[in-house]
C-alpha cells in the first residue's frame, strides 16, 4: 500500500492536500481516473482478488511442514516451540474435505499433548473438544481429554471420556490399559461435586443497571454532545455500548483476540476459512466469521455400542452448540474470508469504513429505501471515521501474568512492585452513541472497555444539563496547554475550547514552569511558549463567559483558583496581561531561562541513563548517584511541581527498588505522588496508579500506612471503574488481602 501511494504523481498529491471540502468531487474524480488507468494498481487488485495467491489463503503443504517441525520440537522436549508450530499449522490447515479435517484433528490433539506437558490442563481439554468437533471418532483425543479432565478433578467427565476411548480402541492391550486407568480415576473420585472454576474474569460485565436518561444536545462551540436529564452521583454508570464496527490494531494481531480483543490464551483458535485471524475461543471465532457446521458420517458407528447416557455425552461434547444468540449480529470477518484479509493490507480507517458499509448494506436488505454510495460519500465516511472512532485500550502491569509470584519477592530483601501502569492500544472501533460524547481536558466522565464493550462512568457529581465529557487524549496535568491543543488539532481537527484550555490553569503553569531565583520564593517563572498560549486564550474568553456549556467541573475549579492565588496573587484566572516570560509571577525576579534550560537538559540526560539502566536491570552505583545529583539540580531549576521532577522521582523509586533499597524507593515514590496530586487532583486515576507502587513498597517494609494507601487506591479505582474494578485490576483484590493479613499479624504481635 505504501509503495502504491508513493507512485501517485506529486502534482495530484499536492492538489489533494491543498483541497477543501468543496473540492472533493474534483479531487476524487482525478484520483479515480488516475487509478483506473494505472497498471500497478490494477495488478494489485487482481492479485488481491485471486484466491490462489491471497495473503490469507490456506496451505496444506505449509501446515504439514509446521506439523513436522512441531513433532521434532516435542520429541526434544521443546514444548514452547512445539506449541507455536502446531498453532501455525492450524492457521494454514484447510478444512474443505474429510482428509483435511483429519489433519486439523491431529493438530489439535498434538497441541493438547503439548498443553498437558506445560501444565495447561483446562486448555488441553478445550483443544481435545476442538479435535472431537472435527472428527468425533478419534480415540486419541478422547483418551487425552479423559486424562486432562482427571488432572483437574473433573472425574465424571474423565470416566466418560475414557469409556468412549475404550470403545474406539482397537487393540486388546489398549482397552485393558484404559480400563485400569478408569479404575484408578474411580477410586480418586470421592465427591460428585465438580471442581469450582474461577469465573471472576468472566463475570457478567453488564451487572449494573443504568437508571438515568441521557439526551443529545447541541452547543455553539462543540456541536452535538450528551447531557443527563437528572443529577448524576459520582461513579454512576451512564452508558454501555457494543461497537458498530471494530478492527484490531496491527501490533496486537499475534497477541490479542481479533474479536473481543482480550489477550490470546495458549490454546488460541484460528479462523476456519483463512490463515490470519486468531481468537481466544470458539465463540469469538463464530462471532467474527459466522458459524461453520460439518456433518459427521462416522458418528453413528460410535453410538451403536454405547449406553444412552454415553450417547448423549458424545453428542453434547462433539456438537458445536455455540451459535449467535443476537440475531442482529453481523459477522464482520465473514465478508473478508477466502480472499485477502482486509486489515492485512489496508489502513485501519479504510477497513472500518468498509465494515461500516457492509453492515449498513446488510441491515438495509429488505428495506424499501434505496441505498446509494458515491465516491464522495466514501471519502466523507473515511474522514469522519478518523475523527469519531475510539481507540480501545487494555491496562498492562507487571502483575498481569501472576501477581502472587511477584508479591513473593516483596520482602525487605526483595524487589517491590514499582513498574508503571500502561495503557496498551489494541483496537479501533465505531460506537454510534459513544461518538456523541465530547472532549474535555478536564473530563467529568471516564471511558473504559471490557472486551469490545464501551463503558462510560462519571468521575464526579454532575448536575443535570452539564455536558458529559471525557478526554480524547492527554489531560490537564499530563501535557501543557499548547501541546494538548496541537495534538487535538492534528488528530481530530478541532481547537479545544474546554475550561482547561480557555482559563488560566495551575497545572498548565506548573507543568513546565521554572523555580524563582530567590530560594525562599514559591513563585513560578514561565517561558515564552507557555506565556503565548495563555495570552492566546483571551481570543476565546468571551465564549467561556457567555455560555454555560463549559460550566466548571466541581473537583478542579476551587483547587485551581487557590493554587494560582498562592503563586501569582496579581494574576487572575481570566487576566494574563501581567504574565511575562522569565519573570517570577509572585515577586517579579528575573531568571535566565536559556542557561537554566541548558543545565536542566544535562540533568535530564543523566535521568534518561538511569531509565535505560532500569530497563536493562543493571543499575550501577555511579548511575544512581548521578541521577540523585541531577534530581537536586532539577529541583533548584524547575518549579516544585514540574513534571520532570515527578518523572525523576519515579525513576529513582524504581531504581532503588531494583537494587533492594526499599526505604529510599518508598520516599521517592511519595515525592512523585505529591507532585502529581498538584498537577491533577488527589482523586485522579493517575494517583491510583502511583498508589499501587507505594502500597506494595509499604507492605514490603511492614509500614502500617499501607492500609491507608490501599484503601485510598480502592476508592479511586472504584470511582473510575465501579463494580468492574476487580475485573480490570485483579491485583487490587490481592493487595487488599495482603493488607488484611498484615493487620492480623500486627494484632498477634
Amino acid at each position: 500500500m505504501e509503495k502504491l501511494k508513493s507512485l501517485v504523481p506529486e502534482t495530484l498529491r499536492r492538489s489533494i492536500a491543498a483541497s477543501a471540502a468543496d473540492d472533493l468531487p474534483r479531487t476524487c474524480s482525478s484520483l479515480a481516473d488516475f487509478l483506473l488507468h494505472f497498471e500497478p494498481f490494477q495488478q494489485m487488485v487482481r492479485d488481491l482478488a485471486d484466491p490462489e495467491v491471497a495473503l490469507c489463503g490456506k496451505n496444506k503443504e505449509a501446515a504439514l511442514e509446521a506439523k513436522q517441525k512441531g513433532n521434532k520440537c516435542f520429541l526434544r522436549s521443546d514444548y514452547a516451540e512445539a506449541l507455536d508450530c502446531y498453532t501455525q499449522a492450524l492457521r494454514v490447515a484447510p478444512m474443505d474435505v474429510d482428509e483435511d479435517r483429519n489433519l486439523v484433528t491431529t493438530l489439535y490433539t498434538n497441541r493438547a499433548s503439548v498443553l498437558q506437558k506445560l501444565g495447561l490442563l483446562r486448555e488441553c481439554v478445550q483443544d481435545c473438544n476442538r479435535a472431537l468437533q472435527t472428527s468425533s471418532n478419534y480415540a486419541k483425543a478422547w483418551y487425552r481429554r479423559g486424562k486432562a479432565n482427571a488432572s483437574i478433578g473433573n472425574y465424571e467427565d474423565a470416566i466418560c471420556d475414557l469409556d468412549v476411548a475404550k470403545v474406539l480402541e482397537l487393540s486388546i492391550s489398549g482397552k485393558r490399559q484404559i480400563e485400569s486407568e478408569m479404575k484408578i480415576i474411580s477410586d480418586q473420585h470421592k465427591s460428585t461435586i465438580p471442581s469450582e472454576q474461577d469465573n471472576e474474569n468472566n463475570s457478567n460485565i453488564l451487572d449494573e443497571l443504568r437508571q438515568m436518561e441521557l439526551q443529545c444536545v447541541t452547543t455553539p462551540e462543540k456541536g452535538r454532545g450528551m447531557t443527563s436529564t437528572s443529577d448524576l452521583p459520582q461513579a454512576s454508570l451512564v452508558h454501555t455500548e457494543d461497537p458498530f464496527a471494530m478492527i484490531i490494531l496491527k501490533p496486537c494481531r499475534e497477541t490479542h483476540c481479533h474479536y473481543c480483543l482480550n489477550e490470546l490464551p495458549a490454546d488460541k483458535v484460528p479462523c476456519t476459512s483463512c490463515s490470519i485471524p486468531l481468537y481466544c475461543s470458539q465463540k469469538c471465532r463464530i462471532q467474527a466469521g459466522g458459524k461453520m457446521c460439518w456433518d459427521y458420517p462416522s458418528n453413528q458407528n460410535i453410538l451403536e455400542n454405547l449406553s444412552a447416557n454415553l450417547e448423549k455425552y458424545i453428542v453434547d461434547t462433539t456438537l458445536n452448540v455455540e451459535s449467535e444468540t443476537d440475531t442482529e449480529h453481523i459477522p464482520e470477518h465473514k465478508h473478508e474470508c477466502k480472499g485477502v484479509h482486509w486489515p492485512a493490507v489496508l489502513p485501519s480507517e479504510i477497513v472500518l469504513a468498509g465494515r461500516v458499509l457492509v453492515k449498513s448494506v446488510i441491515k438495509r436488505r429488505g428495506s424499501t429505501d434505496t441505498f446509494h454510495l458515491s465516491e464522495i460519500s466514501i471519502v466523507i465516511l473515511i474522514s469522519q471515521i478518523r475523527v469519531n472512532s475510539m481507540t480501545i485500550v487494555r491496562m498492562k502491569s507487571i502483575d498481569h501474568h501472576g501477581l502472587e509470584d511477584q508479591f513473593g519477592k516483596l520482602t525487605p530483601w526483595g524487589e517491590g512492585l514499582t513498574s508503571n501502569m500502561e495503557q496498551v492500544k489494541v483496537g479501533q472501533a465505531i460506537y454510534i452513541s459513544g461518538s456523541l460524547f465530547n472532549h474535555s481536558c478536564q473530563p467529568n466522565i471516564h471511558a473504559y472497555f471490557l472486551s469490545r464493550t464501551l463503558f462510560i462512568r462519571t468521575t464526579e457529581f454532575v448536575t443535570s444539563g452539564v455536558p458529559l465529557e471525557f478526554s480524547y487524549g492527554p489531560q490537564v496535568g499530563q501535557w501543557d496547554c499548547k501541546d494538548r491543543v496541537k495534538f487535538l488539532e492534528d488528530e481530530y481537527s478541532f481547537r479545544c475550547q474546554c475550561r482547561g484550555c480557555l482559563n488560566v490553569n495551575f497545572s498548565n503553569l506548573a507543568l513546565n514552569g521554572f523555580h524563582c531565583v530567590k530560594p525562599n520564593c514559591p513563585g513560578i517563572v514561565l517561558d515564552s511558549g507557555v506565556v503565548n498560549i495563555e495570552r492566546e486564550k483571551l481570543k476565546y474568553l468571551p465564549r467561556i463567559v457567555s455560555t454555560s456549556s463549559v460550566e466548571p467541573h466541581l473537583q478542579v475549579e476551587e483547587f485551581n483558583t487557590d493554587e494560582i492565588n498562592k503563586l501569582a496573587p496579581h494574576v487572575q484566572p481570566n487576566n494574563v496581561f501581567d504574565i511575562n516570560p522569565g519573570f517570577c509571577l509572585k515577586c517579579g525576579s528575573y531568571r535566565d531561562l536559556e542557561s537554566s534550560s541548558a543545565a536542566a537538559d544535562k540533568a535530564r540526560t543523566r535521568i534518561r541513563r538511569l531509565r535505560d539502566a532500569i530497563v536493562s536491570q543493571d543499575v550501577s552505583s555511579t548511575v544512581l548517584l548521578d541521577a540523585l545529583s541531577s534530581l537536586g539540580l532539577l529541583r533548584s531549576t524547575f518549579f516544585a511541581y514540574n513534571r520532570s521532577i515527578a518523572e525523576a522521582e519515579d525513576n529513582l523509586a524504581q531504581a532503588f527498588c531494583l537494587v533492594g533499597e526499599l526505604q529510599p524507593a518508598m520516599e521517592h515514590c511519595k515525592a512523585s505522588i505529591e507532585i502529581l496530586e498538584k498537577l491533577y487532583n488527589p482523586n485522579h486515576i493517575v494517583i491510583g496508579y502511583e498508589l499501587v507502587k507505594l502500597s506494595s513498597l509499604q507492605l514490603s517494609l511492614g509500614d502500617r500506612a499501607a492500609a491507608d494507601s490501599i484503601n485510598r487506591l480502592y476508592q479511586i479505582f472504584s470511582c473510575y471503574y465501579g463494580s468492574h474494578t476487580y475485573v480490570i485490576f485483579p491485583y487490587l483484590r490481592f493487595l487488599r488481602r495482603e493488607k488484611h493479613i498484615s493487620s492480623l499479624e500486627d494484632q498477634l504481635t
